[in-house]
């Protein structure tokens, strides 16, 4: 089969086209699924240029995200049979193989049927920000219906997300943009408060929004300056989600004290990089509550870029230069679809 190798850490250049041996099952409770696409985030290019959670064990292949047709299944699997569609995130960080490749192996429980009315490909961009997403809102946030958040990069993979998963649940929903396009399409997706951050200052403009108040929930998925500056948009006794390492000095954490501020941080990787089996059941069922949400016509995924597997590189630049709506994905020519 064909896959993506990532040689070493570094640049672009690193990600290689080969013709590598199938993969066999690991154990009984595993699949082999021919793949269809595979999704790619921006974990992917962290993971290219510094090197992975499991740097020794290189050649290595990338992507948490994927989906396609079970083709072969062990001896003690139950939940799914040869010919099944399914998705799901795992593998990808330098130890189990990702989906960079036209075959991948998963364990059985962390698996779940693609929705019903999603293509393959498209399914495939899905899992990463889903998870991300909904384990923001949900798990960390509690967002309640009533409530106000201010989602950052609102165009983006996990932001389009945030936006939709944040209407389901009745929020009322302020985003940050950078330009038109990326308003229309937040606007589409429900979005109440729309801020071009090039043009304006959105501390004032969500304090304007909430009347002074600020939002009960910031989810921040930029970090740096604009994480820091969220403490004065959200609420005193808000809470702040980021999904990026922000490092506080200390009048940063005096801020955050005085305002009473809930700090949360989000990896949906913790999982995986801690191996703990009954976390990733947990993500598989959001997948699975995911797929329910996308057939009742309540959440949609926005794919931006299709390339086939072998422009990763070309992929990766994409998301590195800044910019992209929705999701990337990569597709094997397994499926004509």
């Amino acid at each position: 089969m064909q896959a993506i190798l990532m040689t070493a850490a570094g640049s672009t250049a690193v990600l290689q086209l080969r013709d590598i041996n199938l993969p066999e099952l690991p154990d009984a409770q595993h699949l082999r699924v021919k793949l269809a696409a595979a999704g790619v985030n921006p974990l992917d290019t962290k993971l290219r240029a510094k090197g992975t959670y499991y740097p020794t064990s290189l050649p290595t292949i990338l992507g948490c995200d994927g989906a396609g047709i079970v083709e072969k299944v062990g001896s003690a699997v139950t939940r799914f049979k040869a010919g099944d569609a399914v998705y799901f995130c795992n593998g990808g960080i330098g130890g189990e193989p990702g989906c960079y490749a036209e075959y991948t192996t998963v364990h059985q429980d962390y698996c779940a049927a693609k929705p019903g009315n999603l293509s393959l490909q498209d399914s495939a961009a899905l899992p990463l920000v889903l998870i991300t997403a909904w384990e923001a809102l949900v798990e960390r946030a509690h967002l309640q219906a009533g409530q106000t958040i201010l989602i950052h990069a609102a165009a983006g993979g996990v932001g389009h997300i945030a936006v939709q998963l944040a209407q389901h649940l009745n929020a009322h929903v302020a985003v940050t943009v950078s330009d038109s396009k990326k308003a229309g399409l937040v606007q589409g997706l429900g979005a109440g408060k729309i801020i071009n951050y090039r043009e304006q200052d959105f501390v004032q403009e969500t304090l304007n929004w909430t009347e002074g108040k600020g939002v009960d929930v910031v989810l921040d998925c930029v970090g740096g300056e604009t994480f820091l500056r969220s403490f004065n948009a959200a609420r005193v006794g808000g809470k702040i989600v980021t999904l990026l390492s922000t490092p506080l000095s200390l009048a940063d954490s005096q801020l955050a004290r005085l305002r009473n501020l809930s700090l949360c941080y989000e990896l949906m990787l913790t999982p995986q990089v801690q191996h703990l089996p009954e976390e990733q059941v947990r993500q598989r069922k959001i997948l699975e509550q995911g797929a329910q949400l996308i057939e009742a016509g309540k959440l949609g995924v926005l794919v931006s870029h299709v390339l086939p597997l072998r422009d990763a590189a070309q992929a990766h630049q994409l998301i590195e230069q800044g910019g992209v709506l929705g999701k990337i994905i990569l597709t094997t020519g397994n499926f004509s679809l």
